[in-house]
């Protein structure tokens, strides 16, 4: 009779092993755009110029808005337990910057990872300014302003309903 219990019990234990096992893994991501050494060294100051950096390293990341024009390539790889958040283990930031003729005048390989900043929302609701309206003021807040100016609210003469008469 004890040989019965043992089989399922053992059965059990191992399933438990695995699930807690499987929820210990570690999750490795990389995000952004794909480093390819050879391909960013061939990039040259005075050699190149946009037509050709995007046709070897693709779109940016990102484009700078004010000042000199530069392109940004950013990627960065990501580690984390299962159901944690992820947190950077590495980033490289790319930047090419252009002269006013559109050439390549200068590219920048950068190890940025002490500038990632870890920024965390607080609350769930974005502050707006204007009156709070509890939500019997949003019912019944319209009561009286309807037909007390716009469509269908002036004191002119009623034309044609909508089958004409």
């Amino acid at each position: 009779m004890q040989r019965g219990i043992g089989r399922p019990l053992m059965v059990a234990g191992a399933a438990a092993v695995l699930l807690l096992a499987g929820g210990c893994s570690r999750i490795r991501a990389h995000q952004g755009f794909l480093v390819d050494q050879l391909i960013v060294d061939s990039v040259l100051p005075g050699v190149d110029n946009r037509a050709s950096v995007e046709g070897a390293l693709g779109r940016p990341t990102f484009v700078s808005q004010f000042g000199p024009e530069r392109w940004y390539y950013v990627a960065r790889d990501t580690r984390a337990l299962a159901f944690a958040s992820p947190r950077p283990t590495d980033q490289l930031l790319v930047t090419v910057q252009f002269d006013d003729k559109g050439n390549v005048a200068s590219i920048d390989r950068n190890k940025t990872l002490d500038q990632v900043a870890n920024i965390s929302p607080v609350g769930d609701k974005t502050p707006t300014l204007g009156r709070k309206r509890s939500l019997l003021d949003e019912i019944f807040g319209n009561i009286g302003a309807v037909g007390a100016g716009g469509v269908g609210g002036g004191s002119g003469p009623a034309g044609p309903g909508p089958n004409g008469s």
